[in-house]
């Protein structure tokens, strides 16, 4: 682990002699270099810098003008990071921090939580749970998206008036002095509430939170991954408000249809197999909403045995925050089969010429669709047309006949993939992906899962996932990147699944046995001999939408295969991506995501690069921006850590103008 030592630091201030050197050099320094100094001052206080996940800033200090001045202002090393060898997991460092008045404040995949000098990067405290569940068990990298903050409105002068929670790869929900990183000593047991209570069996690598919790008044509301695919009577998805001072239990939402009789409290007192959230919540603190997107019933891929169960999957719920009580629900995906739960966080608008101007939530999905919804009844803002989908699923399903298509904006990622449209470097490599994609059912989006392996395009991990959309409520523009890679989804009868050997069940090449079901599945990505997708490039982008209009604004190829493919195969092509955004009011798009080790920023009108940079690992995170006094500078801070499919690392990193 590295301290403050290892944080480096570069600070400048303007002088005398440098304002002469300006003077007697234009070139050098012309008005492109000019800094405002008496813009905004802003915060960044939740995962998506406000609690309606907007991921926007209104600071303008950086502007499309002067972004490519941008510089490293100080770097800090956590040093929590593994390959996965030894006692450890694999480890991606995701984490996108908070600053609030001049803490910054991040965890890492081994669920310690740093805070650290906003400005400068020199560490204040660091907190270590000391986990118990390190050890490489189950198939996902240990990982930590983000920490919560929350703030007493009775000033009493003691301890932990100010508080960071965080949810653990132990399943459990700790609250910490915000002051000096130690554990709240009267909030649940010393410090820390047990999140499994009531859940039931579960391995350690089955339940357990990965996005960071979300405070609203003094209820603290979180969720938890469930693993995907293990079986059909998977832990409870249910989602619980806690008292932020007490850690008392204050209500729970547990996943069920209305009046579902059939319930089995074997386990504990929440229902087992129900859909889980374990993506990123919002909250509406006026109205008293919170917003949860929702994963799929167990198990994903096939639904004949759910009786019921996915009522709430791959849906947005809206809960009344003093209660649980369900208030409105949308769900994106009928009888969810292809593990296209919602991942992205609900985000939350109120545009003139958006709907009238109501209240709205724009709600992205892994098929590249974007729900507006009014935020206080669920109804769609735009029309949404339930269309039909393929049918003739394996024995004992039962398909929904429609699926939900919104029409402003329309779908933002191709929904079609055949053997005519099969791609390659080489004609060998494209005949060799054109009969791939002829051997497989491909029917579009929707084509249910199959014994004689089905074609999944958007695959399962999106069109968008858990790094969700920025808008900038000013201009009313919706900002979302997307991945563009084709999966094969088989399902495998049960004795023959039963009796294949263990080591073919890993990741990212999947196969997983969804007991108590007729069939297990495999899944991996569709690609060539040569390692590239079969789907013709580009394989990332990034989309700027005009919410008014319902239209594309603009759409850029995001990545290459840089850190993929060796030199000279350094193709724009686009790469898969996994993180998201965050858009300003200089008119600054920042976004790293990809496979390769650079951070961008985008001219957020145009979608003309205007800035990149090398990073130290993949920036598979959300960046965030702050500037926490008068006079100040405007930072751009990004995880760069690694995601499962990169090297693991532990860089956090700060930019500044200088």
């Amino acid at each position: 682990m590295t301290t403050g030592l290892a944080t480096q630091r570069a600070r400048r201030g303007t002088t005398a002699p440098a304002l002469l050197f300006c003077l007697a050099s234009l070139l050098a320094c012309g008005p492109e270099a000019s800094i405002e100094h008496s813009g905004p001052v802003a915060e960044w206080r939740h995962f998506g810098g406000d609690p309606g996940g907007l991921s926007y800033s209104p600071l303008k200090q950086i502007t499309a003008q002067n972004v490519k001045q941008l510089e490293v202002a100080w770097t800090y090393r956590h040093g929590d990071y593994s390959d996965g060898t030894g006692q450890y997991s694999r480890t991606s460092f995701q984490a996108t921090p908070i600053v609030i008045r001049d803490g910054l404040y991040f965890c890492t995949a081994f669920n310690r939580v740093i805070s650290l000098d906003p400005e400068t990067g020199e560490e204040r405290w660091a907190f270590d749970p000391e986990l118990r569940a390190k050890r490489g068990e189950g198939p996902y990298p240990l990982t930590c998206r983000g920490v919560a903050y929350w703030e007493s409105q009775v000033a009493a002068g003691g301890q932990c008036e100010r508080r960071i929670f965080t949810g653990t790869r132990d399943s459990e929900l700790i609250a910490l002095d915000a002051a000096t990183g130690e554990p709240c000593a009267d909030f649940g047991v010393a410090g820390r509430v047990d999140l499994r209570a009531g859940i039931g069996e579960a391995a350690s690598w089955e339940y357990y939170p990965t996005s960071p919790p979300l405070v609203i008044g003094d209820h603290v509301v979180i969720g938890a991954l469930v693993a995907d695919n293990v079986r059909a009577d998977a832990p409870s998805g249910v989602v619980r408000a806690f008292d932020a001072r007490t850690g008392v239990l204050r209500w729970a939402w547990d996943p069920v249809p209305p009046g579902w009789p059939e319930r089995s409290p074997v386990h504990g007192p929440y229902q087992r197999g129900t859909p889980n959230a374990w993506a990123p919540l919002s909250a509406d603190e006026e109205r008293g909403l919170v917003f949860v997107p929702t994963g799929n019933a167990s198990p994903d891929t096939f639904g004949g045995g759910r009786r019921g169960l996915d009522h709430y999957a791959s849906s947005t719920v809206a809960l009344d925050a003093g209660s649980g009580e369900v208030v409105w629900r949308f769900q994106s995906v009928h009888h969810d089969v292809w593990d296209y739960d919602v991942a992205s966080q609900p985000t939350l608008f109120q545009i003139p010429g958006v709907g009238d101007g109501v209240p709205g939530l724009a709600q992205a999905t892994k098929m590249g669709h974007v729900f507006l919804l009014n935020r206080e009844t669920g109804e769609p803002l735009y029309p949404v047309e339930e269309r039909p989908v393929p049918q003739g699923g394996v024995e004992g399903e039962n398909l929904s006949l429609t699926q939900p298509f919104p029409t402003h904006p329309p779908p933002l990622h191709p929904t079609s993939l055949g053997a005519d449209d099969a791609w390659g470097f080489t004609p060998i490599d494209r005949r060799g992906c054109a009969e791939k994609i002829a051997g497989l059912r491909s029917e579009g989006i929707f084509t249910p899962p199959s014994l004689q392996g089905s074609l999944q395009f958007p695959g399962s991990a999106g069109g968008m996932n858990w790094g969700g959309i920025s808008i900038d409520p000013v201009a009313g523009i919706l900002y979302a990147n997307q991945l563009h890679t084709a999966l094969v989804s088989t399902l495998i009868p049960r004795a023959e699944y039963d009796a294949m050997d263990p080591a073919q069940i890993v990741y990212p090449e999947e196969a997983y046995p969804q007991r108590g079901s007729p069939y297990g599945v495999k899944r991996y990505a569709l690609l060539s001999d040569w390692g590239a997708p079969c789907n013709p490039p580009p394989w990332g982008t990034l989309t700027a939408v005009d919410l008014r209009a319902g239209e594309v604004l603009w759409k850029v190829t995001l990545g290459s295969t840089r850190d993929m493919a060796p030199f000279p195969m350094w193709l724009p092509l686009g790469a898969p991506n996994l993180g998201g955004s965050v858009v300003t009011a200089g008119g600054v798009l920042f976004i790293a995501a990809t496979t390769e080790k650079f951070f961008r920023a985008f001219d957020a009108g145009t979608g003309e690069e205007l800035w990149r940079v090398r990073i130290p690992f993949t920036g598979n995170s959300s960046p965030m921006t702050y500037r926490v006094r008068e006079g100040g500078r405007q930072f751009v801070v990004l995880a760069a850590g690694g995601h499962g499919w990169s090297e693991p690392g532990d860089a956090l990193v700060a930019y500044a103008l200088p």
